[in-house]
């Protein structure tokens, strides 16, 4: 029993982040956790390179990963980031199975909560409330990504910036520069002159 009661411990960030959608039994926990892995990783390290297929999902516990693709092996664009109690994964490749045009790389340091493909599959089989819980993400990823889309189609640099600030506070201050630039679609060195003219506002 003290074994179990350190591993749901450690696990409780995913478990909460579970019981926001759908409620789990203490037998239905156990189960999820037995067919998930928990790694820590450092820093810089690569989880997934463009070109291959995706088999895993990621859920953080701590630290801080994102996805980027590279254009022309020259210029990144950030698509995702993701820190405490946030998912991420290469979703077409895992998806369809095919290889993917995405990296997930550890910014800071994280401890990293992962599920197979295979993992998935039977744990829909075994606790069918999860397939909920997982259409939930999907659909919110999506409403997340098409906003996302009509932001960089209709307003400004700045607007984008200032709406990544309100909604990702604790964000600012631990992702580099050059990778929030990214993320809102403009070079380094015109959001360093774009956050001067804000800061001077």
């Amino acid at each position: 029993m003290p074994k179990l009661n350190c591993i749901f411990g450690v696990m409780q960030s995913i478990l909460e982040n579970i019981a926001k959608h759908v409620v789990l039994t203490s037998e239905e926990q156990a189960l999820f956790l037995s067919k998930t892995e928990t790694k820590q990783f450092k820093a810089k390290t690569i989880l997934l390179s463009a070109g291959e297929i995706a088999t895993c999902t990621y859920f953080v516990n701590s630290g801080i990963l994102r996805s980027f693709n590279i254009n022309d092996n020259i210029i990144e664009h950030v698509l995702h980031f993701a820190c405490e109690g946030w998912w991420i994964g290469d979703m077409y490749s895992y998806i369809s199975r095919k290889p993917g045009n995405l990296f997930i790389e550890v910014l800071e340091e994280a401890e990293v909560v992962i599920i197979t493909k295979e993992n998935h599959q039977k744990l829909y089989q075994e606790i069918p409330k999860l397939e909920r819980f997982f259409r939930i993400l999907a659909e919110n990823s999506l409403v997340s990504h098409q906003e996302r889309l009509m932001d960089n189609l209709s307003i400004t640099a700045e607007e984008r910036f200032e709406k990544f600030c309100s909604k990702y506070p604790t964000l600012i201050q631990r992702v580099p520069q050059k990778h929030i630039a990214s993320f809102i679609g403009v070079t380094p060195e015109f959001f360093s002159k774009m956050k001067a003219r804000l800061l001077k506002k």
